[in-house]
């Protein structure tokens, strides 16, 4: 395979690199959960630069907008996981409340 065709798909590998390290730290219980935000940040500063050296057609044209689109890229793991982990809370509240939505529809 080429790397030549990742180009703007770094950017999503960027973000689901950090969600699938962070998983894997929460899941071991070692690592405080309160410092997986500021982890994925740091984790996806490191892979922006790297994209930006390794990856043609990485979608910064300066190293620091490679820090940039790498930060915001390791953040979008921390908030697709809370956007995720809500919605289902937010599923098993219903479900133990009794609450039932759908029979309105």
């Amino acid at each position: 395979m080429q790397i030549e065709i990742l180009g703007i798909a770094g950017v999503a590998s960027i973000t689901l690199i950090c969600f699938g390290v962070a998983f894997a730290l929460k899941k071991t219980g070692k690592f405080p959960t309160k410092y997986i935000p500021l982890l994925c940040m740091a984790l996806g500063l490191v892979l922006g630069l790297v994209g930006y050296f390794v990856i043609p057609g990485f979608p910064a044209t300066d190293w620091l907008s490679a820090l940039a689109v790498g930060i915001a890229s390791g953040w979008a793991a921390t908030g697709a996981h809370q956007s995720v982990k809500q919605l289902y809370d937010a599923a098993e509240e219903k479900k133990m409340n009794g609450d039932d939505d759908d029979a309105s529809l």
